[in-house]
């Protein structure tokens, strides 16, 4: 764990925090992906926290698509969606003194869909969304063996449940962007069709859906310091909008 980072222990389950010196009046809250990667190893992501004086809280929950349904590897007790949004968000507002509109969500893959969705399903409460390489079409994980086959009855189950068929025609996050590379096989086509149906309704966002990698760098490690900009920039614009 890099220096600025603490674990703690919230309702059974570990998340580490970042609370850097002089922070501003905000939070990034961040989902992992399939990898179950933390950011308080992640040179690159902590960097530009330290850079946009973001804290940050991010749980660890396996393999749970942190979607409003059990999950074995997450638990029996809550679902992991109902965990962030009854315990962890509001232990950030208290722990920080954050105000109604002052989480953003974040994440990569299995992370990036997830954050979508939750923005989707709750504008009110998180205003920003950001997503690098968004796992959206996760109903192609089902039946492979994955917990997703004990969430959900079946495939289509699934695929109703996607971040897409969240999103509320008259009401959404107010600051969307996300990213994927032409040649993310896995990933691409959900963030075109995302691309595509927020165009034909009209709701704003960015996408980045061309941009490949340096040789040298991953795609994620690449496009963490754009998601991070986006992100600082757009809880910036939150917190003067309600003063």
């Amino acid at each position: 764990m890099l220096a600025g980072w603490t674990r703690i222990a919230l309702g059974g389950h570990a998340v580490d925090v970042f609370d850097p010196p002089g922070a501003a009046p905000h939070a990034l809250l961040y989902l992992h992906s399939l990898r179950e990667e933390s950011p308080a190893t992640d040179s690159t992501f902590t960097t530009e926290l330290k850079r946009h004086r973001l804290r940050c809280a991010a749980p660890a929950g396996g393999w749970c698509w942190w979607a409003d349904r059990v999950c074995p590897e997450f638990g029996t007790e809550i679902t992991p969606e109902h965990f962030l949004l009854e315990s962890l968000v509001p232990w950030m507002a208290s722990a920080w003194g954050l105000g109604p509109r002052g989480v953003a969500l974040a994440g990569v893959e299995m992370g990036g869909q997830g954050a979508v969705r939750l923005a989707f399903k709750h504008p009110d409460r998180f205003p920003v969304a950001a997503s690098v390489s968004g796992a959206f079409d996760c109903q192609d994980w089902y039946g492979a063996g994955t917990p997703l086959d004990e969430m959900y009855e079946s495939r289509e189950r699934c695929r109703l449940d996607t971040a897409l068929l969240h999103l509320d025609a008259r009401d959404w996050p107010a600051h969307l962007w996300f990213c994927c590379a032409p040649d993310d096989a896995a990933c691409y086509r959900g963030n075109d069709r995302l691309r595509e149906k927020l165009a034909a309704m009209g709701v704003p966002h960015t996408a980045d859906l061309d941009t490949r990698a340096a040789a040298e760098t991953s795609y994620t490690e690449f496009m963490t310091p754009k998601a991070l900009a986006f992100v600082a920039d757009a809880l910036g614009r939150e917190a003067k909008r309600l003063m």
